[in-house]
């Protein structure tokens, strides 16, 4: 599929990351789910919650013949639908939590592939976070949705699991899995509820580094102790970090993140905005960030 490349200094004080990334354009009717071998994130949507002009921050991390999304949306499957793409032809995920920007669309990708498509997706997930899942989140809606044996169904008779490894010694918890040439650690975060203390006291959420060289925090309260962290364990290049544009509730804000060290802000690019965001291009440039994220181009590594 042809892609047009796009001029890097539009994404406002992106300098340093230049060296490792190129920003490019889907030119075609059908967003594609291989490439050339290159590290490639294409974020079907980049919005928070509850916005109205953008999709949810969903993400696609696409490397030869390997791919996995990256949270499953209520309006993920529609995004991808006019993208040329079903829902059905993902065949990879990781879910970071269970908020319905992140989950919604994963009844659908349950259903349509146990009785539509007779094919079982996979879904990288610790067995904690399994369990919380289905529970909380599936099992009404898939768990009694079984006409051949009248019998109560699984979370395993809907998915295929790859169990990450866990990584013993690291700052928080953190576990680590290869999905054919994509290497994953998932490490947990501070997002609910607002007055949790740390991570472990949070319910269960996650962010992910890719192939060492790339931070997605996914859904997170200001915590700059976890940026530090693995900044020290691994070569991060870019950092796709959360953001909203208002102080208090249960993600980092602009007003938070300014407070971090140039060097890191150079490289971090945010996502996971509001309808907004164009009240604070302004702000996100003159506080030193790399950008805003945009929904719909392959960031290429």
């Amino acid at each position: 599929m042809p892609i047009i490349e796009i001029n890097l200094k539009l994404f406002h004080n992106i300098t340093q990351i230049e060296e490792f990334m190129k920003i490019v354009k889907l030119n075609g009717k059908k967003l594609p789910l291989t490439n050339n071998g290159e590290l490639s994130l294409f974020f079907v949507g980049i919005g928070s919650a509850f916005t109205k002009t953008l999709y949810q921050t969903n993400l696609l991390v696409v490397k030869g013949k390997d791919h996995l999304l990256v949270d499953c949306g209520t309006k993920c499957s529609q995004a991808l639908y006019e993208l040329g793409l079903d829902i059905t032809e993902i065949e990879n995920f990781l879910i970071t939590h269970s908020h319905a920007d992140h989950v919604g669309s994963l009844e659908e990708v349950s259903l349509t592939g146990r009785y539509l498509v007779k094919k079982k997706p996979t879904m990288i997930i610790t067995e904690a976070y399994q369990q919380i899942l289905w529970d909380k989140s599936l099992r009404g809606g898939c768990g009694f949705s079984d006409p051949k044996t009248g019998k109560e169904a699984s979370f395993g008779d809907y998915w295929n699991i790859i169990r990450p490894k866990w990584l013993p010694g690291y700052p928080r918890e953190t576990w680590e899995a290869n999905l054919g040439n994509i290497n994953l650690k998932i490490f947990r975060t501070k997002h609910v509820p607002d007055n949790a203390r740390n991570w472990d006291t949070s319910f269960w959420s996650s962010g992910i580094i890719i192939d060492n060289r790339i931070l997605f925090s996914a859904d997170t309260l200001f915590d700059p102790d976890l940026i530090d962290s693995y900044e020290k364990l691994f070569p991060i290049e870019v950092i796709f970090h959360d953001c909203q544009f208002f102080k208090g509730g249960v993600h980092a804000s602009l007003e938070e993140l300014k407070n971090l060290p140039c060097s890191i802000k150079a490289k971090m690019i945010l996502t996971h905005y509001g309808d907004d965001w164009k009240k604070f291009e302004k702000k996100v440039k003159e506080y030193g960030f790399a950008g805003l994220g945009k929904q719909q181009v392959f960031y290429q590594f």
